[in-house]
This record gives C-alpha cells, sequence and structure tokens, in this order.
C-alpha cells in the first residue's frame, strides 16, 4: 500500500524552511472545542460493497472512527469556526466503483477523489478563514478506511478491516480488532495496536517530531526496520539480530518473518509490545 506525497513534501518543508511556511501555506490550525462556533454541516450513511473502501479527505481538523452496531457505515461532518465562514468550506460525497469518497474543500474548484484533494495552485489560501471540519465516522466490521487530513489528529478505535491514516500535524491512534494499520505523519506521535491481520508484505509507520508505539499478537512475525535519530528503539519481542547492534537502530526477525515492518522517526522513540 503507497501512502501520498503529502507527508513527504511537507516532511520537507518544515525540515528545510521550519513551521513558519506551513502556517502561511494553510489554514489555521482548528479552532478548540470551548470558543468555537459550531454546525453539524453534513451527515451521510450507507453501505459499501465488500471490496470497496471509505475514504475521508481532509485539510483542517481531526477524524474519528469507531465501529457501527448497525452494519451501516455512517459519516458526520462538523464545522467549527471563530473568524471564518462556514459557507466558504463544502462537504462532498460521491461513489467511485466500489469506494465512496468524502471531501472537505476549503478552495473554490477544488476536486477530490481517492487520490487526495486537488486544488488550483494559482488561488492563495484565505488565511482568515479558520474553519475546520471533524470527521465522526462510524464503520460496520470489514469496512475499509483510508484516512487523510493536514492539520488534526486521527483517532480510530475497534475497526476489524486494513485502516489507512496520514497526517501531517497531529498525532495518529488506531486500534484494531482484525486488519492491518498503516500510518504516516510529521508532527505527532503514531500508537497503533492490531489483532490479527491476516496476510500482509509490509506495514509502514513513519513521523519527525515523535514517538511509535507498535502493539502486535504475541505470534506475530516479522522483518524488522526501526530507526531513530534522537530516541531509542525497544522490542518485549525475541529478535534474531542483523547488522550492528545499536540503540536508535534495528534490523532482525522476529518469528517466522512472514511481514515486513518499517518504523522511522527523527525525534522519539520506536517501542514494539505483545497486545495482551
Amino acid at each position: 500500500m503507497r501512502f501520498t506525497n503529502i507527508v513527504a513534501t511537507w516532511s520537507r518543508v518544515l525540515v528545510a524552511a521550519g513551521s513558519v511556511a506551513l502556517a502561511t501555506a494553510l489554514p489555521s490550525s482548528p479552532v478548540t472545542a470551548q470558543d468555537a462556533k459550531r454546525e453539524t454541516a453534513f451527515t451521510w450513511s450507507g453501505t459499501l460493497p465488500a471490496r470497496g473502501t471509505l475514504f475521508i479527505k481532509n485539510v483542517n481538523g481531526g477524524v474519528a472512527v469507531e465501529r457501527s452496531s448497525n452494519g451501516r457505515v455512517e459519516v458526520i461532518g462538523e464545522k467549527r469556526w471563530r473568524r471564518g465562514n462556514p459557507d466558504d468550506v463544502r462537504i462532498e460525497q460521491k461513489k467511485s466503483g466500489d469506494n465512496v469518497v468524502i471531501c472537505a474543500l476549503y478552495q473554490e474548484g477544488s476536486t477530490c477523489d481517492e487520490t487526495g484533494i486537488k486544488s488550483d495552485r494559482g488561488k492563495r489560501w484565505n488565511d482568515r478563514n479558520d474553519v475546520s471540519v471533524r470527521f465522526i465516522v462510524k464503520v460496520p466490521e470489514g469496512t475499509r478506511i483510508d484516512l487523510s487530513t493536514v492539520n488534526g489528529e486521527v483517532d480510530v478505535r475497534d475497526v476489524t478491516a486494513a485502516v489507512r491514516a496520514v497526517t501531517v500535524n497531529g498525532s495518529i491512534t488506531a486500534r484494531s480488532a482484525g486488519g492491518p494499520v498503516y500510518a504516516k505523519t510529521v508532527n505527532g506521535s503514531i500508537n497503533v495496536s492490531m489483532g490479527p491481520i491476516g496476510r500482509t508484505d509490509e506495514l509502514e509507520y513513519e513521523t519527525v517530531n515523535g514517538s511509535i508505539t507498535l502493539e502486535f499478537p504475541s505470534n506475530f512475525g516479522a522483518e524488522l526496520e526501526l530507526s531513530t535519530v534522537n530516541g531509542r528503539v525497544s522490542t518485549d519481542f525475541p529478535v534474531t539480530m542483523s547488522g550492528t547492534l545499536s540503540s536508535r537502530r534495528l534490523r532482525g526477525t522476529i518469528g517466522d518473518g512472514r511481514t515486513r515492518v518499517r518504523a522511522s522517526t527523527v525525534n522519539g522513540a520506536v517501542t514494539l509490545k505483545k497486545r495482551d
């Protein structure tokens, strides 16, 4: 599974130019619940085919996902703002084959599909528009989800199929009862816990400023490539080491090595734990 270029692009921006570049290129950070005006601006309920994926694409605001109990996918989009105009942000939903794509669009003429949001590069962001959109999502068992935002956290609880989560400014927390989880951010920690994941060739986790904590079942097998620049690497699993022993880099095998796990950060620890 390939990640979009958004994380790699903003990683280079942040490292090369610092946080000022991000602040001038994007809307303000999501407003807090305490001082925000808010409205429920979007609702959708439906079903997906077994091969389908739910895509949520956002820019300013987080995404929260939990398991549905009624067999249907349910999505709520809540707008929050202090000084911005909520009408300047539209939320769209469309079908694309077996998939459903739901997007928050901040620029006139913007479009969206499974690969992400596409905007007119000649138009600047409205810096005074502080509108954020928080998506609250419920999915039934077996529903694959693909979530991305720029300014916001991603929180996934008790799903049972594949999860792909990407943000730039925000942490990612995901707990899966079954199915693999893939996660990338730039400024934020990654905390992932997985039950049985089936056959998966590669799992990848990446951040710049934040720690990475991964929980796998005790019988999990993988080829490991774990690294940090400022931090430590540790694991609860017995590892057959490859290469030079280092507290900041680990290459080796656990169990049958059937899956490749790559996890890297610059500022933070990388920790592998056994899931109870």
